[in-house]
């Protein structure tokens, strides 16, 4: 009975913690959820900068002292050269670098319903703000595509940089499938890595149906419209075949449109050919002419340095207390769901 008792007062006091750890939770969710959502901001960082220091610290790590103190004295005697050059010209404001023409690098990674769009446009007109025509964009692309007026806009954005006079380079090291090929397709220069995924130029759309189910439980549904095609295919209503024959043609609409556009950014690729919704790997893929070259987004930009000033630009939206509390909540429990799960032996 004394067992009894401690167990019991044991479960007392951790049902008491628990409840007051979510009432706690709870107050401050509350709390940080009446605040506004954090803006964007603009992030944009020197990527020439960091691979000079990335070539500082290796040159420290592998040249001898000889060879470190023949560098030191080269770089302070350019260093003297630069600054002599800028007194004598009087300029103040203007440097050798600023003088360079520049690569600004966009990293976009789109999900299904392409949301990624609104940093996008954002970073594209920062960059339209500043550059010159001696400039280039590159575009680091990573989507298996989504939503068609998702990617629609987010190709139609990436058009503006071309519309502005500036070459435009799109990289993909992983995928550039369906929607975002048909971003991708946008470039002056498509790059691919070997093995990265290319094309799937289709279009697909799928949903289940439960008026079987409804009607097995004497559920009643009923939906009113007006207009014919209105609704084609419905997830509760019993679909006729008129119905699925005007949504296959809207389908069949679409991909007509998708294969248009891809065909008016790469008039010499035979479009008949790859848009059968299928993909191909990045060599495949050349040889098909969905992409213009071999090669990987990080090879490209060293080609690059030092030459050009290159410059990363990111639009970043700093989360409030509610969305940074929810997320640790998130990864919390995952953590705990996973640690159980890797001392379990037998699964259900």
């Amino acid at each position: 009975m004394e067992f009894l008792y401690e167990y019991g007062l044991f479960v007392a006091k951790a049902v008491t913690l628990v409840i007051a750890f979510i009432v706690v939770v709870s107050t401050i969710v509350g709390l940080a959820s009446k605040q506004k959502h954090g803006k964007g901001q603009l992030e944009i960082v020197s990527i020439s900068e960091q691979l000079k220091d990335i070539t500082n610290y290796a040159k420290q790590v592998l040249l001898d002292k000889n060879a470190l103190k023949k560098l030191a004295k080269e770089q302070k005697k350019e260093a003297k050269a630069k600054n002599k050059a800028k007194n004598k010209a009087k300029i103040t404001e203007q440097s050798e670098e600023s003088e360079k023409s520049r690569l600004y690098v966009i990293d976009f990674k789109g999900s299904m319903d392409a949301n990624e769009v609104e940093h996008l446009r954002e970073e594209i007109t920062a960059i339209l703000c500043v550059a010159n025509k001696e400039d280039e964009v590159l575009v680091r692309l990573e989507s298996g595509g989504g939503v068609v007026h998702g990617y629609g806009l987010a190709a139609s954005q990436l058009q503006r940089i071309k519309e502005k006079g500036l070459k435009l380079t799109i990289a993909v090291d992983k995928v550039a499938a369906s929607g975002g090929y048909m971003m991708a397709c946008v470039a002056d220069k498509l790059l691919a890595s070997q093995f990265a995924y290319i094309g799937s130029i289709g279009v697909l759309a799928q949903l289940p149906n439960f008026n079987k189910l409804l009607k097995k439980n004497d559920i009643e549904f009923e939906q009113h419209t007006a207009g014919e095609f209105k609704r084609t295919l419905t997830v509760f209503g019993e679909n006729n075949d008129e119905g699925r024959a005007k949504f296959k043609e809207e389908i069949e609409e679409i991909h007509v449109l998708f294969k248009d556009f891809v065909q008016s950014q790469r008039p010499d690729m035979d479009i008949d050919k790859v848009a059968t919704g299928e993909y191909w790997p990045g060599i495949k893929a050349k040889s098909l002419g969905l992409i213009d070259d071999i090669t990987t987004s990080d090879d490209y930009i060293l080609s690059h340095y030092p030459a050009r000033e290159i410059f990363s630009v990111k639009y970043a939206v700093k989360k409030n207390v509610a969305e940074k509390l929810g997320m640790s909540a998130a990864n919390v429990v995952e953590r705990v769901f996973m640690k159980s799960m890797s001392k379990a032996r037998h699964w259900f």
